[in-house]
Parts: structure tokens; C-alpha cells; sequence
């Protein structure tokens, strides 16, 4: 396990052109909703990636950091840390006005049942948030939701497709970028707006319920038969980066990895790893929730972590007992119901 830990932290550290893009940033760094499966590591990585810049600039997390120990974890790196909810005024208002602001508040999982909390968290805040810092420059954190789902052989949809969201979390996210969009049009905010799906580490996501789902013999459907992934470091390494390219009107971007990746082929190579055959229920269909990243790719250059060392990374931490959180994609999802 010791090998692998340590090949892990060193996949977390920050490239030298993050480095270098943090030390020109004009700023300080605010995370709203750092408490999620992106922001802590996020922040690190920030923290990280300044210390070496030999500049002096502050991170600042913010979230309700309902995980025991986290806030104190970030705090004790010389991350500063807020603890409030969001969704009180009073309180987000009370927030200190900083020139750049990440913002990956949200919510997805448990939207069934409380549309009314989904639109809250995904519109009526972000609007809230836009006007209260409408002279800063805001990485939107958004999804490949925002798209209809596509065919698998036109390889993704690009920038330029028109947004057609399926169900009510989608439509929430788009609304999330429209609030945002609005504020920007009457004081000409720079925005970056950022289409994530899917990003992975070693303790969720797409790769990983896979390669669970193959170790213990459970079926694996193929509903969705295709993805687009990322390594989570690589995304957020990228979500820093675009703090230079805000721009107004928006920056909207896909950040993802370079392949439409087969379900079947992936659960097949954890099975090489694990000794297993795959157990399939379902069939795949002609289309699928994909994005085509290539504009992210001329910005920033392509992922540092390849598929094939993702899998391999996952396979080992599983075959070791790494610990791994039980956070869903549910990227299997084909109507939209999260």
C-alpha cells in the first residue's frame, strides 16, 4: 500500500505551469462549497501550488464542512477556512470580497423530492453570489448535464451545441450559468464557465464503481455504455488555470478526458486486474452523455493522468484496502433523476 499511497500523493502535486499561472494571479482565492468530493483537494492543491510560487496569497475555503476534522485538516495546511451555509444572505454577505472566486457549491444527489432545495443551491444562490461579487473573476463549476445526450460515434458535443438539458437537477445547472451570465451582462463580470463530467479519484467515481462492481461480482449496467472521465487532479489543476482565462461574455468550456470510453472495455480491464469476468445486464444504446473537450485541451493542454494509469492506480488502491467513499455518479442515469 505504501508504494501506492505515495505514487497517489505524487499525482496530487502541483505541475510547474500551475505554479507559474498562481504566481502571475493577481489575488487572492476564494473556494465556495470546498467542502465537497472536489474542493479540499482543490484547495490543497492551491495552497500548495503558492507556497512554491515564493508569492504571498491567501486560499480561503469556504463551506458548512459537515465532514468531522476537515475544516481543521485544511486549516492546519494554511488554508483559512469559513463555516456558514451558503444559503443564509447574512451570512454569504458577510463573505470578504476577493478578486478570484471558484464556485462549486451545489447540489445533485437528492434532488428527487426536494426540487425545491436543487433550484435553490443551483440557481437562486449562484445569483445571489454574482451580484455580491460582480468585480471578481468567478470560475463557474457546471456539468456535461447541461447537454443532451448525443451519439457515441460523433464523439461528444463541443461548445457550440445548444444546451438541452434532461430533468430537473440538469435544468437546475443550466440555470446556474444563465444567473451567473446575467450578472455578468450589467457589470461585465469575467466568467469562466466550466463543464465537468466525470472526474475521478481514487475514492469515487465512474472508474472506481466500476472496478468495485467487477471485484465483488455484481452486474454492471450498460445502459449508459459510454463516458467521458478525468482524473480528479488533473481537473482541478485546470479549475486554477482557468482563473486566467475569464473573460466577458463567459468562457464556457468542457473539461473532461480525451476518449468516449466503452463501459464494457473498462469493466474488462478490471477484470484483467482482478481475475474476473464482467457481469452485464442491459444493453449499450447509440447514445450517450458526452462532451468534447478538445477546446480545454488547447488551453491547458491534455491530462496529465491517462486512462490507462487511472485504471491501473484504482485496481492496486482497491487490491490494498484504500479507503473509498460511497458517493454514487450514477452516470448510468438516462432520464435525468438524481
Amino acid at each position: 500500500m505504501n508504494a501506492i499511497s505515495e505514487r497517489y500523493r505524487n499525482l496530487l502535486l502541483p505541475s510547474e505551469d500551475l505554479i507559474n499561472d498562481l504566481a502571475e494571479l493577481n489575488g487572492d482565492i476564494l473556494i465556495l462549497g470546498a467542502g465537497g468530493k472536489m474542493g479540499p483537494a482543490l484547495a490543497r492543491l492551491a495552497m500548495q501550488a503558492i507556497n512554491l510560487s515564493g508569492v504571498a496569497k491567501r486560499v480561503i475555503a469556504v463551506s458548512r464542512f459537515s465532514e468531522q476534522g476537515l475544516e481543521e485538516q485544511l486549516h492546519s495546511e494554511g488554508i483559512e477556512t469559513i463555516a456558514m451555509d451558503l444559503l443564509d444572505d447574512n451570512e454569504m454577505q458577510s463573505l470578504p470580497l476577493v478578486k478570484n472566486v471558484i464556485y462549486m457549491a451545489g447540489q445533485k444527489f437528492g434532488t428527487t423530492g426536494k426540487e425545491w432545495l436543487t433550484w435553490a443551491m443551483n440557481v437562486y444562490l449562484p445569483g445571489r453570489v454574482a451580484e455580491k461579487f460582480k468585480h471578481s473573476r468567478i470560475i463557474v463549476f457546471s456539468t456535461g448535464n447541461v447537454y443532451p445526450l448525443s451519439a457515441i460515434i460523433d464523439g461528444g458535443l463541443t461548445e457550440h451545441a445548444s444546451p438541452n438539458p434532461v430533468g430537473e437537477y440538469a435544468q437546475s445547472c443550466l440555470g446556474r450559468e444563465r444567473m451567473f451570465q446575467y450578472a455578468a451582462s450589467k457589470y461585465q463580470t469575467p466568467l469562466f464557465i466550466f463543464r465537468l463530467n466525470y472526474a475521478n479519484d481514487v475514492s469515487y467515481g465512474v472508474l472506481l464503481e466500476i472496478a468495485k462492481s467487477v471485484k465483488a461480482g455484481k452486474t454492471i449496467d450498460l445502459s449508459m455504455g459510454h463516458v467521458n472521465v478525468i482524473w480528479q487532479g488533473d481537473a482541478n489543476e485546470m479549475a486554477l488555470r482557468a482563473l486566467r482565462h475569464c473573460s466577458y461574455p463567459a468562457k464556457v468550456v468542457n473539461i473532461t478526458g480525451p476518449e468516449t470510453i466503452s463501459i464494457k472495455w473498462v469493466a474488462r480491464e478490471f477484470g484483467n486486474y482482478f481475475q474476473q469476468h464482467p457481469v452485464f445486464v442491459n444493453e449499450e444504446q447509440p447514445t450517450a452523455l458526452l462532451s468534447n473537450a478538445a477546446e480545454s485541451f488547447s488551453l491547458f493542454g491534455y491530462p496529465k493522468v491517462t486512462l490507462k494509469a487511472m485504471i491501473e492506480m484504482l485496481a492496486g488502491w482497491l487490491n490494498a484496502g484504500g479507503k473509498t467513499a460511497e458517493k454514487l455518479t450514477h452516470f448510468q442515469e438516462r432520464e435525468g433523476k438524481f
